[in-house]
């Protein structure tokens, strides 16, 4: 068995155990190719094994006529590597928490692109049946500045040498998106997808800023900008699945089905992809129903569509309280501890008191009910079924990618609620100034034992590695001096962390964690305490 277009069309029959296409993917290429209506940045796992695959279900229903256009931004040998040669087929392995498994071969992507497909990519943005157009391109993907808040070398050249030789994908956009104004003017939603606050907000800034550039430097005129707020609508959304790396024993199982060729792939880039994708079954997309030019009908394969109102409270609830940042405490923590897999940390008293901790204790009351997911519900499928799941290979260190994009983010939002609106001093907290130690703690690249391990990729980490310098197991830290240009740092915690009053707690938890091996763990149960360590949620 291959995973070829001919084997699953032509031998069904070796296919046992795998369900496969039920719809003509040669009529569904053309009608994609004649009359696109979705086209998707981001060739990532969570694409592959949610997208695409909600599409794949309304194309069996009958419900789209046209599949998705897949394009990678960042790193063409996704592409190169796992698309073409599958012709754009991937095996999607959902892991249930009671050992089952569920495969499927999804088939709804009928084209794959990069940036170097120009000429096709303008072709899709000048079609009036486009729709919308979504995004899984990480958080710093929408980034159009660097810690300094200057200018990205390839976005000033992007600035300065106009539409028609943009190399960035945002600039790139931008001037997609100014041939289909020239082109007929046509509506379209540009949705992000990805997991960061207002995403949709992220996306429209980048666009704009650089389009309002190309305005003063006479590329475009207003009436461009008057269609790019007037028309083009940016939806703010909430996703949530777990797609971890692809798992080396995944590989072994579809070796042992009788699929060949399904070895992973480690691109130049460090991204780890794969023909197949195994994930977790639990799922959530919230999106804002804003579409100028129509949709797909999502909503009947899962997808709550609701106002912007609803979905900042959704995400809000899973990105600041419910999920994330549990994630990035178990990323942190689950590294200085030597474990490889996040359902392996689950197991741990002190971390699990420490997640129940954050969880139920710190961020739940804070949190605004959205009405269309029950927030308790929604951590205690989080804390006893998800992370738990023995059979979802996610690892502490690809959830500590880019930390420092993620902490004011996934902790900021609770510590102004406490601060700015109920004008409560943070002091109290435990768990969040214990995870901030942490992140300080392991970006020392030492471990529990003194043994050094690699850190994981941050735009930040040659920056911060430079203030931390000097540092290491058994260091005297100079309360309020040390660690205070960090601390104090917006950027990285939203806050001042000394204005809210946690930059003392969190000095002193710091040096705690560095007294010496062994300081990790004794920490950890020095400051939750007894009660916490027997994992208390309520």
């Amino acid at each position: 068995m291959k995973l070829r277009e001919d084997s699953i069309v032509n031998e069904k029959e070796k296919w046992t155990g795998f369900i496969l296409p039920s719809y003509d993917r040669k009529l569904l290429r053309k009608n994609t190719h004649e009359n696109p209506e979705w086209l998707h940045f981001g060739a990532g796992n969570i694409f592959r094994a949610f997208p695409a695959m909600l599409a794949q279900r309304l194309i069996e229903k009958g419900r789209m006529k046209a599949g998705i256009i897949c394009c990678e931004g960042y790193d063409e040998e996704i592409i190169e590597k796992c698309f073409r040669p599958y012709d754009d087929l991937a095996v999607i392995v959902t892991l249930n928490s009671d050992g089952t498994r569920k495969k499927e071969v999804v088939g709804s992507v009928t084209e794959s692109l990069t940036l170097r497909d120009d000429n096709r990519l303008r072709e899709i943005f000048r079609s009036a049946s486009l729709q919308m157009v979504s995004f899984t391109i990480t958080e710093k993907g929408y980034s159009l500045r660097n810690s300094k808040n200057e200018l990205l070398l390839q976005i000033a050249e992007d600035i300065k040498n106009g539409p028609q030789k943009a190399r960035s994908l945002m600039a790139k956009l931008v001037s997609y998106c100014l041939d289909r104004f020239e082109n007929g003017a046509y509506p379209l939603a540009l949705v992000s997808m990805d997991n960061c606050s207002h995403n949709g907000d992220r996306l429209r800034n980048a666009l704009w800023e650089i389009a309002e550039e190309w305005e003063r430097n006479g590329f475009v005129d207003k009436s461009f900008l008057s269609y790019l707020s007037g028309n083009v609508s940016f939806p703010w959304s909430m996703i949530d699945k777990i797609t971890p790396r692809p798992d080396e024993r995944i590989r072994e199982e579809l070796l042992k089905d009788g699929l060949e060729d399904m070895d992973p792939v480690v691109t130049s880039k460090s991204t780890y992809t794969a023909p197949y994708v195994n994930t977790e079954k639990p799922q959530y997309l919230v999106i804002e129903d804003a579409f100028p030019n129509g949709r797909p009908a999502l909503e009947d394969v899962g997808v709550i569509f609701t106002d912007r109102e609803t979905v900042d409270k959704v995400e809000k609830m899973k990105v600041c309280t419910c999920l994330n940042p549990l994630h990035t405490a178990l990323a942190v923590f689950g590294c200085l501890l030597g474990y490889d897999y996040i359902y392996e940390e689950m197991k741990d008293k002190d971390l699990v008191a420490l997640v129940n901790k954050i969880g139920y204790q710190e961020s739940l009351p804070v949190v605004v009910n959205p009405g269309v997911l029950n927030p308790e519900e929604f951590i205690k499928e989080v804390l006893e079924v998800r992370f738990p799941n023995p059979f979802i290979p996610d690892t502490p260190q690809r959830i500590a990618t880019d930390t420092s994009q993620k902490l004011g983010i996934r902790f900021g939002e609770t510590l102004k609620a406490y601060a700015l609106f109920q004008k409560k001093d943070c002091s109290f907290l435990k768990g969040i100034p214990l995870v901030f130690a942490g992140w300080l703690r392991y970006l020392l690249a030492v471990d529990d034992r003194g043994e050094p391990f690699e850190l994981s990729p941050d735009p930040m980490l040659d920056a911060m590695k430079e203030e931390l310098k000097g540092i290491t197991l058994g260091s005297r830290i100079i309360k309020g001096k040390t660690l205070k240009s960090i601390l104090s740092d917006e950027k990285i915690f939203a806050v001042n962390l000394y204005e809210v009053g946690l930059g003392n707690i969190v000095e002193d938890y710091f040096s705690r964690l560095i007294a010496g091996k062994g300081a990790v763990r004794k920490t950890l149960q020095e400051v939750l305490g007894q009660a916490d360590v027997a994992g208390n949620a309520q």
